[in-house]
């Protein structure tokens, strides 16, 4: 399979729901330019508030995990469907259908978490960003305009 993946998952506390820090989080970006162009591929970029939201990434070879992204191919399209984590809160009972990606096409999808700590009950959260791509495709293909956005952020309280 062709598929080239980047997750940019961006987490953080309250101490960043509001005014500077949060328009410095909201500033954040959500995608990168990939360190490689061969595929199979998932790139992964996080940035937390605790390391000033300074980008981490990692590299692997191969697709992104099964827990995280269904792919089936037909006709030489694959289709793709993000699966959300199980503990993230709001639950998404209402969610967009699966897309298709033709040769050369990519997507990005975003989907926000709140989470609760297992220590102190203080609630977390996430944003995840899904670009994915179907093909080999150069190394700025994501900081391009994608053909297909699916946003499921919800409002986080």
């Amino acid at each position: 399979m062709d598929i080239v993946a980047q997750w940019v998952r961006v987490s953080w506390t309250k101490q960043s729901r509001g005014g500077h820090r949060a328009a410095h989080r909201n500033a954040l970006p959500v995608a990168f330019a990939l360190p490689e162009n061969h595929a199979p591929l998932t790139h992964e970029v996080t940035m937390h508030e605790r390391d000033e939201f300074q980008p981490l990434t990692s590299l692997r070879n191969g697709e992104p995990s099964c827990d995280a992204v269904q792919l089936r191919y037909a006709e030489g399209q694959v289709r793709v469907e993000l699966i959300p984590t199980a503990w993230g809160m709001p639950r998404r009972h209402r969610r967009p259908p699966a897309l298709r990606l033709a040769r050369g096409q990519w997507l990005r999808w975003q989907i926000n978490y709140r989470f609760t700590g297992h220590c102190a009950g203080d609630w977390l959260y996430r944003l995840d960003t899904l670009n994915i791509a179907h093909g080999p495709v150069p190394v700025e293909i994501f900081l391009t305009e994608p053909q297909q956005i699916i946003d499921e952020r919800a409002y986080l309280r």
